[in-house]
Parts: structure tokens; C-alpha cells; sequence
């Protein structure tokens, strides 16, 4: 009788086994083909597939596991998922292995405040340790704005173009030297700040602080895609856009954007991989990369750094470049 109630357990952890592998394998192999394909569909998709890495993970886990099992098939189609994930998302963990531009730096950091809440002693803190050229703010309130001028951000940044509002659309750039005010990228009251930098080095760049809206819950993303589609495309003069994209690199307006000829400065610098939202732990949420600073390939990328801001659910993201 025991005999026999070992071999049922045996055969229902195997049967229990069998059928998560065959889960993990099959989902893996529609997203990988869903990511692969060059078509988005929109919600749920469009926020799920922020969490490519972590699919690409799991593919692999479901490979070992049928591997384990000895099911060929589920294993065939496991490895097929696990390369055509790792080819999407291993050379973000990779440096770049070309020679950077020799130039003058440029230093960029972009901040998303949560409505105006993050702690302002902390990101003039981190303003003093970085000492960026630029920066870019998200989210900017109008009483953020009166308490960062207060803690002495005009001193240390005498030139600025602010679109303060109430809630989450608020937008500014502030910098050391002199900007040029363009007309600043509107979709569903979100504005994205636009100026063009004057380097004492000779060069112009044109900047963004960049904040399309997040992607709906459900229905199509207009005001998501719209934003992102709005932002200028690379050529013509050297530009840098900075902040909150609310897309990886995962989502295709994305990839389009960095296909006209903008790089990503922490798939560059090999750290693609960090996440920068949710900050300070959401539950269950994984965490993504939708904060970024994009620079013209013209445009060297020395370094990138993910940063903590009290207050904010995001991460703030700095980087050094160096103008041609």
C-alpha cells in the first residue's frame, strides 16, 4: 500500500511538474514571438511587456525544468524562447566595446518628483554630488518648484525653462549655461519641456525633459504612444532627451525612437538592466526601466548611474556625456 502511495505522489508532483514547465515554455514562446514580431498590441501588452527581462529569466528557468523532466519538446521550444529573449535583452548587461568620442562632458541628471512630493533637501544633495550641467524634472508642482527655488536651485542653475502644474504634468529643465526656450511637446496635459544648451564648448543641444502619460489599464494608448511619438527624432541638430519615458526598451515607439539614431546611455555603458521604477517597493511589482537619458550617437557616453530620491517612486538616472 505504500508502494503505491509513493508511486501516486511520485506521479502527480511529475504530472504538477510537467504541466508548469509546459506553462512557463508555451507563454515564453508567445511573448518572445509577440516581442520579436515588430507588432504591439495594446493593453494588457503594452504594459507587460516592461517586464521582458524578467520573462527572459523565466524561459530559461523553464528550459531547466524540462530539461530536468526530459520532455524534449517543451525543452526545444524553452531554448528557442530562452535565445530569442536573451538576444532582446543579454547586450543591455553589456558594455559597449567602441571607443567614446574624446569632447567636452556634458552632465545630464533627471529626476521624476511624484507630483511635487520628493524630498528636496535629498535632491539638492544629490545636485552637489553630481553636479550636473542639466536637469531635467518631471512631475514638477507649482509649490515643488517655489521649494526647490527656496533651497537655492537658481544659484546653482541660473538658467531654466519650468512648466509647473498641479498633479503629474508639470515639466522643467535647469541648467548651467544659457537656454534657448522651444516649444515644449503637449499630449493629455502632459507637458515635456524643450530648450536648446549653448556649451561653452561651441556645440548646441537641443534637450527635452521627457514625461509622456503611463499606459491606460485598458482600451488603446493615445496619449502614451502619441508622447512618445512626439518626441524629435534623431539628426539634423545634436540633441538629448531626459527622464521619465514610461517605456523600456522593450516597447516599440522605443526602439523606433533609438533606431532613428539615439542611443540609450545605460544599455551603452552595460547597465540596461537596472531597474528604475517602482522605488521604496510596490508589493509585487517587478521592477522596470523606464527612466532614461538618450543621447544622439554623435553624442559619447562616458558613464550612467541609477540613483535614490526620498519621496518619489522613481529612481533618479544621471549620465556623463561628452559632446563632439
Amino acid at each position: 500500500m505504500n508502494s503505491y502511495r509513493q508511486l501516486w505522489r511520485y506521479s502527480g508532483v511529475k504530472i504538477v511538474a510537467s504541466l508548469v514547465a509546459w506553462g512557463v515554455t508555451g507563454a515564453a514562446a508567445v511573448w518572445a514571438a509577440l516581442r520579436l514580431s515588430g507588432f504591439e498590441p495594446d493593453w494588457p501588452w503594452v504594459p507587460a511587456v516592461a517586464v521582458t527581462p524578467h520573462v527572459a529569466a523565466a524561459a530559461g528557468a523553464g528550459l531547466v525544468l524540462a530539461a530536468a523532466l526530459r520532455k524534449r519538446a517543451a525543452a526545444a521550444l524553452a531554448l528557442a524562447a530562452t535565445v530569442a529573449l536573451g538576444f532582446a535583452v543579454v547586450p543591455r548587461s553589456l558594455a559597449d566595446g567602441g571607443t567614446e568620442p574624446a569632447g567636452a562632458p556634458l552632465r545630464v541628471l533627471a529626476a521624476n518628483l511624484m507630483v511635487g512630493v520628493a524630498d528636496t533637501g535629498e535632491l539638492m544633495a544629490l545636485v552637489a554630488r553630481l553636479r550636473p550641467d542639466v536637469l531635467a524634472l518631471q512631475e514638477l508642482t507649482p509649490d515643488a518648484m517655489e521649494r526647490l527655488e527656496e533651497a537655492g536651485l537658481p544659484e546653482t542653475f541660473p538658467y531654466a525653462v519650468t512648466r509647473p502644474r498641479q498633479g503629474a504634468g508639470g515639466s522643467a529643465l535647469y541648467a548651467r549655461h544659457p537656454l534657448t526656450p522651444g516649444e515644449a511637446i503637449e499630449h493629455g496635459r502632459f507637458g515635456q519641456v524643450r530648450a536648446v544648451l549653448a556649451h561653452p564648448g561651441g556645440a548646441r543641444v537641443e534637450l527635452v525633459s521627457v514625461h509622456p502619460c503611463a499606459p491606460k489599464r485598458y482600451g488603446r494608448q493615445p496619449c502614451w504612444r502619441a508622447g512618445l511619438e512626439a518626441l524629435p527624432r534623431a539628426g539634423g541638430p545634436l540633441r538629448v532627451l531626459a527622464g521619465d519615458f514610461n517605456a523600456t526598451l522593450d516597447h516599440l515607439p522605443m526602439r523606433e525612437l533609438l533606431a532613428s539614431g539615439y542611443r540609450d546611455a545605460a544599455d551603452v555603458t552595460g547597465h540596461g538592466l537596472r531597474t528604475t521604477w517602482p522605488q521604496g517597493g510596490w508589493g509585487p511589482l517587478p521592477g522596470v526601466a523606464i527612466d532614461h537619458v538618450l543621447a544622439d550617437s554623435r553624442i559619447g557616453v562616458r558613464s550612467f548611474g541609477v540613483h535614490t530620491l526620498k519621496g518619489t517612486d522613481h529612481h533618479p538616472v544621471s549620465a556623463v556625456l561628452t559632446l563632439p
